[in-house]
């Protein structure tokens, strides 16, 4: 309260400051920022400012209209491989990267953790940031996505199993991605003349909320699942984006059932990812059709194994676990 009645006269409170002014929860107050453009334009600039908070669709146009060209916006997931080690890599996993999950002495209370997180989203934090939308509604179309997970999306099922229009549900879809806890990884498209897919794959950012909305609670549930393997290849694909460099990343799919599940581009390259768990990827139809078709220059098949070695010429497989190290998935 004390540092919110300080902000209500934000030139008076800020002018004064020099050297790293973190603010913290900045959703709360959108405001502040046509203030912090005119302090960041001072010159020369006694102060930096590192600000911090949920982000929000809303939010994150406020910064880019007030604070274009003045500042750089670094997304924070949860725990990655890099931080917590390969060997952390099954509960990594299971309990997902969100810190208080992650780092519970127990498992009941990672549970617990993730199902009050999930209320607080609906109930507190999306109606803070404008969300009209009911909190039952919004929770049952998460758990129908934790369901589609993985999946190529189709706006009617869901729509017609909440009694709403399609337009709603993208609305709901939308503000789920702008919270980041949904992922739209959007579909490439090459100039061929085979009918390609043109709709978004979807995933649970955080593979610990995913299981949540499934009823997934211990290990056991996990590997009985039936969306075991999709779980799995949403949380490589997480931790593929989290290590390696990239410019854009899509998934690329035809119709006729030849897919890759990552198509990274850097500049003018196209490098391929796929994620199997399996014990030994082989050469598939699918990352043939891919390579010839895309013109990728290579591919690696991500897998729960120990050891790289080669698939076919340009197609590798490699341990998840690489990740975890100094080793890229691809040289630079």
């Amino acid at each position: 309260p004390a540092s919110l009645a300080r902000l209500d006269q934000p030139m008076t409170a800020l002018r004064p400051l020099s050297g790293l002014v973190v603010i913290d929860e900045v959703q709360r107050l959108p405001e502040l920022f046509p203030a912090l453009r005119v302090l960041v334009d001072r010159s020369p600039a006694p102060a930096r400012f590192l600000i911090l908070g949920s982000a929000s669709g809303a939010l994150l146009r406020q910064t880019s209209e007030s604070l274009a060209g003045r500042a750089e916006r670094v997304v924070m997931g949860g725990f990655t491989l890099g931080e917590v080690g390969g060997l952390e890599a099954d509960v990594l996993w299971r309990r997902g990267g969100l810190p208080r999950s992650f780092l519970a002495e127990r498992e009941a209370d990672s549970v617990s953790w993730r199902s009050q997180f999930i209320q607080t989203m609906m109930e507190r934090d999306l109606p803070q940031w404008g969300v009209r939308v009911p909190a039952v509604a919004l929770r049952r179309f998460w758990t129908i996505l934790a369901h589609y997970h993985a999946q190529v999306w189709n706006a009617t099922d869901p729509a017609a199993s909440m009694g709403v229009g399609t337009k709603a549900v993208r609305h709901y879809l939308d503000l789920l991605t702008d919270a980041y806890m949904i992922r739209q990884l959007q579909p490439w498209h090459a100039n061929l003349r085979k009918r390609q897919v043109k709709a978004p794959k979807v995933y649970v950012r955080d593979t610990g909320l995913l299981h949540q909305l499934l009823g997934i609670a211990t290990a056991a549930e996990l590997h009985t699942h039936p969306k075991l393997g999709a779980s799995w290849e949403g949380f490589a694909i997480e931790q593929v984006l989290a290590r390696e460099p990239h410019d854009d990343a899509y998934f690329w799919a035809t119709q006729q059932g030849a897919e890759i599940d990552l198509v990274l581009r850097r500049g003018d390259r196209l490098l391929g990812v796929e994620c199997k768990r399996v014990d030994a990827p082989r050469m598939t139809p699918s990352v043939r059709i891919a390579l010839e078709d895309l013109g990728l220059e290579r591919v690696v098949v991500v897998y729960p194994g120990e050891r790289r070695y080669a698939v076919a010429e340009r197609v590798e497989a490699a341990p998840l676990e690489e990740l975890a190290g100094g080793r890229p998935l691809f040289d630079a």
